[in-house]
C-alpha cells in the first residue's frame, strides 16, 4: 500500500499514463498487485509499484503469477518511501535482477528525502544492474520507448519521437476543459463582435436613411 496520498498518487498516474500510452498493444500495465515468483510457494512474492510487461494481454488480474504468465516485467518502477526505502534499494534489486530479471528497474523519491538523485535508473547487462545514464537530463528506458525525468513531485515521461510530456488523464481532462472554455470564450466574442457589428449596421443604415429624407425635403 501507499505510505501517503503523495506516493498513492503518483502510482497511480504513472500507472495511467503509461495505460494510455500503450493502450491497443499487447502491453500490460499495473502496479501495487502481488507478484508470485516461486512456483508452489505463495509466500515468494514481490509488489510492484508499478510495472510494464510487454507481449501480454492487457487484462484484469487478480494477481501476477509467474510461471504462469510465461515472463517477468520489462519495467519495474518502485516509488520510494521511509518505509520502502531500505527494501527497494536491497532485498528487491535482488528478487528483479537475479529471480524475475527485469530488464530495466527505477526508483523515484518524490519528495527527494530518502534517495540522491531522486530519480534513477538501472538496466540489466549480464546478469547485473548496470545504472542509467542521463540524456539531456533524463532517463532514457529502451524498454518503455520513453524518458523518464522529475518534475516537481511528480514522474513525467517524456516522448522522444513526439518530443511532448506525456500527460495525465487528469492533465488531458483539464485540457480538455481549458480547450472547451476557450473554444467558449472565442464563440461568446465572435457573437458580440457580430451583435456589435449589427448594431453599427443598423445604426448607419438610420443614419442613411434619414439623412436621405433631409436632401429629399429640401430639393
Amino acid at each position: 500500500m501507499a505510505e501517503t496520498d503523495l506516493h498513492r498518487k503518483e502510482m497511480t498516474d504513472e500507472i495511467q499514463t503509461l495505460e494510455l500510452f500503450f493502450a491497443g498493444q499487447q502491453v500490460y500495465v499495473t502496479g501495487n498487485i502481488l507478484l508470485f515468483y516461486r512456483p508452489g510457494n505463495r509466500r515468494k512474492h514481490v509488489s510492484p509499484d508499478v510495472m510494464v510487461v510487454k507481449g501480454i494481454e492487457p487484462r484484469l488480474r487478480e494477481n501476477y503469477i509467474l510461471w504462469v504468465e510465461g515472463k517477468g516485467p520489462d519495467v519495474v518502477i518502485e516509488v520510494t518511501s521511509a518505509s520502502t526505502k531500505d527494501e527497494d534499494e536491497d532485498e528487491k534489486v535482488e528478487i528483479y535482477r537475479d529471480v524475475i530479471k527485469v530488464k530495466e528497474y527505477f526508483l523515484f523519491d518524490p519528495r527527494a528525502e530518502y534517495l540522491w538523485p531522486p530519480l534513477q535508473g538501472f538496466r540489466l547487462v549480464d546478469g547485473r544492474y548496470a545504472p542509467i545514464e542521463l540524456v539531456g537530463g533524463r532517463l532514457p528506458s529502451l524498454e518503455l520507448g520513453l524518458h523518464l525525468e522529475k518534475q516537481g513531485s511528480a514522474l513525467k515521461f517524456f516522448n522522444p519521437s513526439t518530443g511532448e510530456v506525456l500527460l495525465t488523464p487528469n492533465e488531458r481532462r483539464e485540457r480538455a476543459e481549458e480547450a472547451r472554455r476557450q473554444a467558449e470564450e472565442a464563440r461568446r466574442r465572435a457573437e458580440e463582435a457580430h451583435a456589435q457589428a449589427a448594431a453599427e449596421n443598423e445604426s448607419l443604415r438610420c443614419e442613411i436613411e434619414s439623412l436621405k429624407k433631409r436632401l429629399g425635403g429640401a430639393s
